[in-house]
């Protein structure tokens, strides 16, 4: 029997009416043997144009509804809970894609209707053989998995606990605290990071319901939303953290000397460290990578009684695998700057008196590289004049980054604030594009640097920098006078590109979430899903999703966990029933679907293969492998297929 459809589309304002004429493809659709009832609407996805969805339905005893308007990531669910709520069954919902796929990629308005016309044709001939299918329900696993401890993974682990539920943290240093913690003070008050950040961090370590794994990183994840299996590698630490009383003769003793990351290679560091006085966990180190050797021993020294006297070094400690279940993950991988071996133009890596924005911070930090004195690396003299370079690496797509890295205009009027705090008489210069200081108080922390500070800004491109006669020459234009500008500095500090942290791509491959072009975790929708992935049950947080500052961090750390409470807060989910399923009459048991599903949700059962509905994502990989044509995917069968793309080549 015919199914009665009817055919909904949407002006979208001008959006889709600009490029598509609305009335002509509902003309159009009405001629449609099928098709009882054919509206236009200014904005269908508004209360008054689902209404008319409604009255339609019931009016006209529809079975089946075709809405063309935009993207269905963004308003699927939208008609179909309207189509539900009219008595249809909801999975007799299609969304034609006349906006995103359409009308705003064609500037030709004759063109784009011809295709606004195929794709909902398209959408109607799929409706027409549509099953009217039940969700299933899942059970939800009440536990969150937090990837990176950097400031956004403590926001949103604190949360997450505060909230009732288990916290898995994974980190992949030996501590946490991240970026932040190597900050002087933070803008635009100037409060230590370390006095604020520290509180939070020891409130972390004491908090029962957070499972803290450091020195680890997620090899693999299984499963689906509410139900995710992670395996964690864990690295060994060599040093029983219960038994280590911080004594500090290990390092006494230790022969061997690197530089030390968290003074960004000011300092060196021992083979076996802590890495700064606040750590968590509070215990010591054995990087395995920098000591003379483990196995077998080629040194030993540290692990003596004599100088270990509570024996807490193990040299027999194993790498581990651990498994744990989880029902959410919030990933907060974090940032680092954009690479020193990319910017030798500005010497960058070559000169020892030209730094980047954090090496700058450990001088300033009373617990960095020169115990809160800023003095020049090549000669520890102070810097009577020191020039900062903004938009070094970003804002540039010819050779480096194209997008702006947000923070540093502010934290270099921060810099040059500190500068002048410490060396009175000091002269601080600023190289800027323009300055973009868009929160709360931070215009008027530019304008505290400019009044009372006395810092230069010169509004142009530094062109050339070299080192001469113990100073460095920077040359640029100082584009508001129209003269170029020559200073002979002591010191030049970089505010160099953020980016995302080293690992993000395989860490995206891995949770089967998605990248934007420069290489950022990527959200949903950038307007209505900023916090939440791809990938259901996976939730972003922090600037590796996007360059961003503390209290932007911070926000969406916790909008990241209010995400995960809301799904971990139910007894169970209710998943999507257009999964794969399987003809046996057919199905030969050549397991070619089960080495194909990416989801590992076919098995061999019996020699013929069976679909674990609750694994499966309906990703139809295994309906193009068969070849016999013995498992497609509910509504969306290669016969729907096959009538959709005669349809659109005009069939």
């Amino acid at each position: 029997m015919t199914k009665r459809t009817g055919v909904f589309v949407c002006h979208c304002g001008t959006n889709i009416a600009a490029t598509v004429d609305v009335k002509k493809v509902k003309e159009e659709l009405a001629k449609e043997e099928g098709v009882v009832f054919s509206e236009d609407y200014l904005y269908m996805c508004s209360e008054p144009g689902q209404n008319t969805v409604i009255e339609a339905i019931k009016d006209n005893k529809l079975d089946s509804v075709v809405v063309a308007c935009c993207s269905p990531t963004l308003h699927e669910k939208t008609f179909r809970d309207v189509t539900e709520l009219a008595g249809v069954n909801q999975f007799q919902c299609e969304i034609a894609n006349i906006r995103e796929q359409c009308s705003w990629v064609h500037k030709d308005k004759d063109v784009g209707t011809e295709k606004a016309i195929k794709i909902t044709r398209s959408a109607f001939m799929k409706v027409m053989r549509n099953e009217s299918l039940t969700p299933q329900r899942i059970p939800v696993t009440r536990r969150v998995m937090v990837i990176g401890a950097g400031i956004a993974g403590i926001q949103a682990s604190l949360d997450m606990a505060a909230a009732g539920y288990e916290v898995v943290l994974v980190e992949k240093d030996p501590t946490i605290g991240g970026n932040m913690l190597k900050l002087s003070e933070t803008f635009p008050t100037l409060d230590c990071s370390q006095c604020i950040l520290s509180p939070k961090m020891v409130e972390l370590s004491k908090n029962p319901k957070i499972k803290l794994h450091i020195k680890s990183e997620v090899t693999e994840v299984t499963g689906f939303v509410g139900n995710f299996k992670a395996k964690i590698h864990k690295k060994p630490t060599y040093v029983d953290a219960e038994l280590c009383k911080l004594c500090d003769h290990c390092t006494d003793v230790c022969p061997i000397i690197v530089p030390n990351e968290y003074d960004l290679g000011l300092t060196g560091r021992r083979a076996i460290f802590i890495p700064f006085a606040q750590s968590i966990p509070a215990t010591f180190y054995l990087d395995e990578d920098t000591c003379m050797g483990i196995n077998p021993i080629s040194c030993g020294k540290c692990a003596e009684p004599d100088v270990c006297e509570p024996l807490a070094i193990d040299f027999d400690m194993q790498p581990e695998t651990i498994e744990e279940e989880i029902g959410a993950i919030i990933v907060a991988t974090g940032f680092e700057l954009y690479g020193k071996e990319k910017l030798s133009e500005y010497g960058y890596g070559k000169y020892p008196d030209v730094l980047d924005g954090l090496q700058f911070e450990r001088l300033c930090s009373a617990s960095g590289a020169t115990g809160g004195h800023i003095l020049r690396p090549s000669d520890h003299k102070v810097p009577k004049k020191i020039v900062f370079i903004q938009c070094v690496g970003s804002r540039d797509p010819e050779l480096h980054c194209p997008y702006c890295s947000k923070v540093c205009c502010m934290y270099t009027a921060k810099h040059a604030m500190l500068y002048k705090k410490h060396v009175p008489d000091g002269k601080a210069h600023i190289f800027y594009i323009d300055i973009r200081s868009g929160g709360k108080g931070y215009e008027e922390f530019i304008q505290r640097a400019i009044d009372d500070d006395h810092v230069m800004y010169l509004r142009g491109k530094v062109s050339q920098l070299y080192e001469e006669d113990g100073k460095i020459i920077v040359q640029g234009s100082d584009t508001l006078s129209g003269q170029m500008v020559e200073i002979n500095a002591d010191m030049v500090v970089l505010a160099v590109a953020m980016v995302p942290t080293r690992g993000t791509r395989e860490m995206a491959k891995v949770l089967k979430i998605s990248l934007d072009k420069d290489g950022f975790l990527a959200e949903a929708h950038p307007k209505l899903k900023p916090v939440e992935s791809v990938t259901a049950g996976v939730f972003l947080a922090g600037a590796g999703q996007s360059p961003k500052d503390i209290p932007e961090t911070v926000a969406q750390a916790s909008a990241a966990a209010a995400k995960a409470i809301i799904l971990l807060s139910q007894e169970t989910l209710a998943a999507s029933p257009s999964v794969a399923r399987v003809v046996t009459d057919l199905c030969t048991g050549c397991a070619m679907c089960v080495q194909a599903c990416p989801f590992d949700a076919i098995k061999l059962d019996a020699e013929k293969a069976s679909v674990n509905e609750a694994l499966c994502q309906g990703c139809g990989t295994c309906t193009a492998t068969c070849l016999r044509a013995a498992i497609d995917v509910k509504n969306n069968t290669p016969l729907q297929i096959f009538d959709m793309i005669n349809v659109a080549l005009g069939g």
